[in-house]
C-alpha cells in the first residue's frame, strides 16, 4: 500500500480549515420560533427536568445522555509524543472524539483536565457522571492509568473504559483468536510471550488469561527483562500480578519455544534470531507504533510459517483500535449499560473474529487494493469493512444483557441491528470507495489551472495521498512561488509543470487542433496561438495525445465558458451525447442531478439519453440507479405543455428496455420522499429516487445552487460524461479538497 505523505504545514492547514478543529455542535431540535425557545429552554423544559429528578433514568429519554461519551486525558501519554500537557492533547482527543462520530454515530466531546494528580482527576471525572452515557479514557500515563480507571469504575454507575488499555487488549485477542484458529492451537496450551509492561501489555495479557491463557504459560518482560516471582527492580502491583515462578531473565530466553509473541514496546526489541527461536507455526503480534518490534518481512524472511500483525495500515493484519472502541460504545450506550466489562469485551473480539472467517464484501476489497480471504494475512477485518456497525454492537449488547449491566435491554435483536445498518452515512463509504479506485488506478492527473492556489494545493494532495501523478499546467515561476506562499514550497520538485514553452509535443498539437478548427474560421497561425496560449485547450490536447490519463479544469473560469474551449478538442457537447450530472450529498443521501452542464432545453429523447448517462455516472459510484423524470405537475397534473416532455421521456425509455428503475413526470417531493410516493401505488421506484432529471439547465442550475448555499449540501461536479476521454469540470467556488474529488473521478473514469 502507498504511504500517504503530508507536511507540517498541510497538517496544521487541516485543523485551521474551515474553522479551528475538527468539529461543531449543532441543534436537532427547530430553534426558529419563539415557541420553540419557550419549549428548548423555560418554561417549557422545566417539564423534563422534573421528570427526570423523580425518575433519573428518564434522563435517556430527554436528554442526550444515552449517546454522549467523554474522551478525556490530562495528556500524561499522548499517542508516541510523551506528557505534551492537557491542552497539547486536545487535537488527539478531538480526533478520538470525531471517531466516535464517523464509526458508530457516537456523539463525544473532548475535556482535557489540567492535573497530573491522580485523585483530582478521579474527582472531576467523578463529578461529571451526570452528563454522560460513557467515559473513554485516553493518553494517561501507567500506572496512574490503571489507579484512575478502577476507581472510577467503582465509583461510577456507567461504563468507564481506557482505551490505551482494553482497545487494544480486545482488537488484539481478535487476530489472536484467528491466530490460534489458522495454526490449530489452542489458548490454554500456548505459551505466549508479553514485552512490554505498560497499559496495553498488562490489559492484553489480563483479557486473554480471563479467556483462557493460563497463568503459568504466560512470561511478561519489561525493558529489565523477565518479571519473574521475587524480582524487586522496576516492579509494581500491576507488574507482580503477572509475575511467574521461572529460571527465564531475559526477552530471549522466554521465546525460545514461545507459540504466541505480543509486543507493545519499542522498535527492534526482537530479533530474527529469536523468532527462529519461537514455536511452529508462530504468531507475532508487533504492535509497537510507528516501528514495530520486528517487521513481517524481517520474520517471515527466518520463518515463512509465522502469522504476523502490527499497528501499522501499510502491513496486513493491522491491530487498529478503531476496530473496537466505537462499537463496544455503540453496544453499551444502547443497552445503558452500567459497565463494560470482560464479558463484552470478549464477545466484541469473538464477533470480529467471527467476521474475518466471512467472505469479504467486494466495496471491502476496493477499499483495500486487493481481494481479501480469511488466512494468515487477513485475520483481523479492516476498519472499512460496513459490516461492523451492525454485528459488533449486537454482541456487545447480548453480553452486558447477559451479565446483568444492562438498565434498559434490547427485546428485538434483530431490529436493533436493522436500525444499526440506517444509522450510518453511505456516503462516506462511497466515497472512500472511489478513492480506493483512484489510488489503485494511479492515473496521471492534469490540473489545467496551474495558476490558482487552489488547484496547486489540490494537485500536491492529490500525488501525496498516493493517487497517481500530478501534473500542473503553469509557469515554472510562478508555480513555485504560489508554492511557497502556501507553505508548499518543498512539493516544487515533486510534481510535474508543463507548458507550451517546455513540451517537446506543440508542433504535434497545434496540426491536430488546426485540423479539428480549419472548417471553423481558424488559420494556422490562430490554432497555434490557441494551442500555446490557452491553458485548458493545452491541458486538453494533452490528454488527447494520451500525455495525461484524466483533466480537472474549471475551477477559474465559468463551466460553459471552459466547455466551450474543451470541444476545440473534444466532441464534448449535446449533438455527441455528452450529459453534465452534479451529485449532491446532505445529511448522509447522494442525489444526482442532470443535466446541469450540457442540454439548455432537452426534449424528451435528450432527456431519455441524459436519463441513462446519469444512470451509468450513479453505477460507477456504487450507487443502484433510481431515476425520477421531475417537474412541477405528478403524472399528468396539473395538465401543461412544459411539462410534456417529462411525462413523454419516461415511454421512450420503455422502448429502449434499460436496466434501471425511472419514473416520472413527478415532483421533487413525490420523488424523494417514500411516504409521499405512497399516494400513487401504481408507480415503478422502489425507493427514493437518487437521480432526478430536470427540464432543463436553468432548473438544473437552480436547484443545486440552492441545496448548496440553503441547505449547506456538498456538490460535486458537474460530473462530465458522455465523452471519450475523462475530464471532469469544477466550479468557480471550489476549494482544493472539491478540486482533489474531482479529481478522483476522473482517475476512475467516472462518466
Amino acid at each position: 500500500m502507498t504511504k500517504t505523505k503530508f507536511t507540517r504545514e498541510e497538517a496544521l492547514a487541516f485543523h485551521l480549515e474551515p474553522t479551528p478543529g475538527k468539529f461543531e455542535i449543532k441543534a436537532s431540535v427547530p430553534m426558529t420560533t419563539q415557541r420553540d425557545l419557550s419549549l428548548a429552554y423555560s418554561p417549557g423544559v422545566a417539564v423534563p427536568c422534573e421528570e427526570i429528578a423523580a425518575n433519573p433514568e428518564l434522563a435517556y429519554d430527554y436528554t442526550n445522555k444515552g449517546n454522549l461519551v467523554a474522551v478525556i486525558s490530562n495528556g500524561t501519554a499522548v499517542l508516541g509524543l510523551g506528557n505534551l500537557g492537557a491542552l497539547g492533547g486536545k487535537p488527539v482527543m478531538e480526533g478520538k472524539a470525531v471517531l466516535f462520530k464517523r464509526f458508530a454515530d457516537v456523539n463525544s466531546i473532548d475535556i482535557e483536565l489540567d492535573t497530573e494528580d491522580p485523585e483530582e482527576f478521579i474527582k472531576a471525572v467523578r463529578l461529571m457522571g451526570p452528563t454522560f452515557g460513557g467515559i473513554n479514557l485516553e493518553d494517561i500515563k501507567a500506572p496512574e492509568c490503571f489507579i484512575i480507571e478502577q476507581t472510577l469504575k467503582e465509583q461510577m454507575d456507567i461504563p468507564v473504559f481506557h482505551d490505551d488499555q482494553h482497545g487494544t487488549a480486545v482488537i488484539c485477542a481478535a487476530g489472536l483468536i484467528n491466530a490460534l484458529h489458522i495454526s490449530g492451537k489452542k489458548i490454554e496450551d500456548v505459551k505466549i510471550v508479553l514485552n512490554g509492561a505498560g497499559a496495553a501489555g498488562i490489559a492484553c495479557i489480563e483479557l486473554l488469561k480471563s479467556m483462557g491463557a493460563k497463568h503459568e504459560n504466560c512470561i511478561t518482560c519489561d525493558t529489565k527483562g523477565v518479571i519473574y516471582q521475587g524480582r524487586i527492580e522496576g516492579m509494581n502491583q500491576w507488574k507482580s500480578a503477572h509475575a511467574i515462578k521461572t529460571e527465564l531473565r531475559t526477552l530471549e530466553e522466554a521465546m525460545v519455544g514461545a507459540d504466541v509473541f505480543l509486543g507493545v514496546s519499542a522498535k527492534g526489541a526482537v530479533t530474527p534470531e529469536m523468532v527462529a527461536s519461537m514455536n511452529d507455526n508462530p504468531v507475532i503480534f508487533a504492535m509497537a507504533n510507528p516501528d514495530p518490534e520486528i517487521t513481517p518481512e524481517d520474520a517471515h524472511a527466518v520463518r515463512a510459517d509465522a502469522i504476523v500483525a502490527t499497528g501499522r495500515s501499510d502491513y496486513p493484519n493491522q491491530v487498529n483500535n478503531v476496530l473496537g472502541f466505537p462499537y463496544l460504545f455503540r453496544g453499551a450506550l444502547d443497552i445503558h449499560a452500567r459497565a463494560i466489562n470482560d464479558e463484552m469485551k470478549i464477545a466484541c473480539a469473538e464477533a470480529l473474529a467471527e467476521l474475518a472467517r466471512e467472505d469479504v464484501p467486494d466495496e471491502v476489497a476496493v477499499a483495500y487494493g486487493r481481494k481479501l480471504t480469511f488466512g494468515r494475512d487477513y485475520i483481523i477485518p479492516t476498519p472499512f469493512d460496513p459490516r461492523l456497525i451492525h454485528r459488533i454492537p449486537p454482541a456487545v449488547a447480548k453480553a452486558g444483557m447477559d451479565t446483568g449491566v444492562a438498565r434498559r435491554p434490547i427485546i428485538d435483536m434483530d431490529g436493533y441491528s436493522a436500525s444499526l445498518k440506517s444509522r450510518m452515512d453511505p456516503t462516506a463509504s462511497i466515497l472512500r470507495g472511489l478513492n480506493a479506485r483512484a489510488r489503485n488506478a494511479q492515473a496521471r492527473m492534469i490540473f489545467a489551472e496551474g495558476d490558482d492556489p487552489r488547484v496547486l494545493r489540490a494537485a500536491v494532495t492529490y500525488q501525496r495521498q498516493g493517487l497517481g501523478k500530478a501534473l500542473v499546467v503553469g509557469r515554472e515561476d510562478d508555480v513555485r512561488e504560489k508554492l511557497e506562499a502556501a507553505g508548499l514550497g518543498d512539493a516544487v520538485s515533486e510534481i510535474e509543470v508543463v507548458n507550451a514553452r517546455n513540451s517537446e509535443h506543440i508542433e504535434t498539437y497545434s496540426a491536430f487542433l488546426y485540423s479539428r478548427l480549419q472548417r471553423k474560421g481558424f488559420d494556422q497561425h490562430d490554432a497555434f496561438k490557441l494551442a500555446t496560449r490557452d491553458r485548458h485547450v493545452f491541458a486538453s490536447l494533452m490528454l488527447q495525445h494520451g500525455h495525461g490519463d484524466g483533466l480537472v479544469t474549471g475551477a477559474t473560469r465559468k463551466s460553459a465558458h471552459v466547455l466551450g474551449l474543451i470541444n476545440h478538442v473534444f466532441d464534448a457537447d449535446a449533438e455527441h451525447g455528452a450529459v453534465g450530472v452534479t451529485a449532491l450529498l446532505h445529511n448522509g443521501r447522494i442525489v444526482l442531478i442532470a443535466d446541469t452542464l450540457v442540454h439548455e432545453w432537452p426534449d424528451e429523447t435528450d432527456l431519455a439519453n441524459i436519463a441513462e448517462r446519469a444512470a451509468g455516472v450513479a453505477r460507477h459510484m456504487g450507487l443502484e440507479p433510481r431515476v425520477a423524470f421531475v417537474s412541477f405537475s405528478t403524472f399528468g397534473y396539473p395538465v401543461s405543455e412544459r411539462a410534456q416532455k417529462m411525462h413523454v421521456a419516461p415511454t421512450i425509455l420503455d422502448q429502449r428496455g434499460v436496466d434501471f428503475e425511472y419514473e416520472g413526470e413527478m415532483t421533487v417531493d413525490v420523488a424523494l420522499n417514500p411516504k409521499a410516493q405512497e399516494n400513487y401505488p401504481f408507480q415503478r421506484l422502489t425507493g427514493p429516487a437518487n437521480i432526478l432529471v430536470v427540464p432543463a439547465r436553468h432548473s438544473a442550475s437552480i436547484s443545486t445552487k440552492l441545496m448548496q448555499e440553503m441547505a449547506g449540501a456538498t456538490v460535486i461536479g458537474p460530473i462530465l460524461s458522455g465523452v471519450d476521454h475523462s475530464i471532469q469540470i469544477c466550479s468557480t467556488g471550489s476549494t482544493a479538497n472539491d478540486i482533489v474529488n474531482m479529481a478522483i473521478l476522473a482517475a476512475c473514469k467516472v462518466g
